[in-house]
């Protein structure tokens, strides 16, 4: 597989180098440990959202915090009213 890091996809080879420094290791191996970990953490993450002690507010900081440029966590309340 060839990653295209020319051009217009130059910020490819910065974010591919901060994994390798990250992970310390080779980028090859910080690509595959970086695509293994980020569904793992985005799991957890959900995980974290979901629990019933936290409040809407902790929720929605928790999620800005967690967001990034390629994953947005957002949390919606739902109010219903039952007049029946």
């Amino acid at each position: 597989m060839r990653i295209r890091t020319d051009g217009d996809y130059a910020y490819r080879r910065d974010a591919i180098e901060r994994a390798a420094d990250f992970y310390d290791c080779t980028k090859t191996k910080a690509v595959v440990s970086a695509c293994d970990d980020v569904p793992k953490f985005v799991q957890a993450s959900r995980q974290v959202l979901e629990r019933d002690d936290l409040t809407l507010e902790q929720r929605q900081e928790i999620a800005k915090t967690l967001s990034t440029r390629a994953v947005t966590f957002e949390i919606e309340s739902e109010i219903v009213v039952d007049t029946g």
